[in-house]
């Protein structure tokens, strides 16, 4: 398969890296492009820098890849990018990661991370999204426990849904398993208000805890496994009664 990998921690994550090697290895044809700085939090902004010719990209060397590239643009940006043949031909499949820190619960909807496989499978290209529970200012990490955990599921990728995955920051034998997991009601890092001036606030990343819901991608990942959920990209709630309204064929929507 073309493999499209991309990441919200930028162009020179170790984590990027990891992924990018491992699809290399196991024989598909591999490009890198992810944004030139980073871009965590950005969900699915379509957000890019142009110059007077458009979009900055340049080439970068990554061993194992057939072509790396740094785009001055967010993950989301840069999948549409390549399903639109940016890169070269268009991906048959799109990973995401490995991201520095978890991306669990409600707070999903803000990563950049998710947000660029949720892009893919809205333009019909299978995704998934793979984050390893490390601490941001850790040197060393498990990159490659995470990275094969993704080998792992990658026959369970459809165009259907993206898979959001994340995966104890462990060595592999050490990993107790892979489970399916609901998304917790929050997530292990909450932003919070850290202090409040006169025309100013400060904002930090908090753990949360070591106290999670059973069955939770929280969860899971406390007790040492890697937590799979299954994300849909956004679409009508076909199922939301709105009483009193009427939809275009003048038919009343519920009530």
């Amino acid at each position: 398969m073309r493999i499209l990998v991309t990441n919200d921690d930028g162009i020179d994550s170790p984590g990027l890296h990891a992924l990018a090697a491992w699809a290399a290895r196991a024989g598909h044809e591999v490009v890198v492009a992810a944004p030139v700085e980073e871009s965590s939090g950005s969900s699915a902004a379509l957000l890019a820098v142009e110059d007077g010719e458009g979009i900055q990209m340049q080439e970068r060397g990554i061993d194992g890849t057939v072509a790396a590239f740094a785009v001055s643009a967010t993950p989301a940006f840069i999948v549409l990018l390549a399903t639109r043949g940016a890169f070269g031909p268009p991906p048959d499949l799109v990973l995401s990661g490995v991201n520095r820190g978890p991306n669990t619960g409600a707070a999903v909807l803000h990563s950049g991370t998710v947000g660029a496989a949720l892009t893919a499978v809205a333009n019909g290209c299978p995704a998934m999204a793979v984050s390893l529970d490390v601490a941001p200012d850790a040197l060393e990490a498990n990159w490659d426990t995470a990275a094969e955990v993704a080998a792992d599921l990658l026959p369970l990728l459809t165009g259907l849904f993206a898979l959001n995955v994340n995966v104890p920051d462990v060595e592999a034998g050490a990993l107790r398993g892979i489970r399916r997991a609901h998304l917790a009601e929050f997530g292990m890092v909450q932003m919070t208000l850290r202090e409040q001036g006169e025309g100013f606030v400060r904002m930090s990343l908090e753990q949360v805890g070591e106290v999670a819901e059973p069955g939770s991608d929280d969860g899971w990942l406390l007790d040492g496994y890697a937590a799979v959920t299954p994300l849909f990209p956004p679409g009508e709630a076909a199922d939301v009664e709105l009483p009193g309204l009427v939809d275009t064929a003048g038919e009343h929507v519920g009530g």
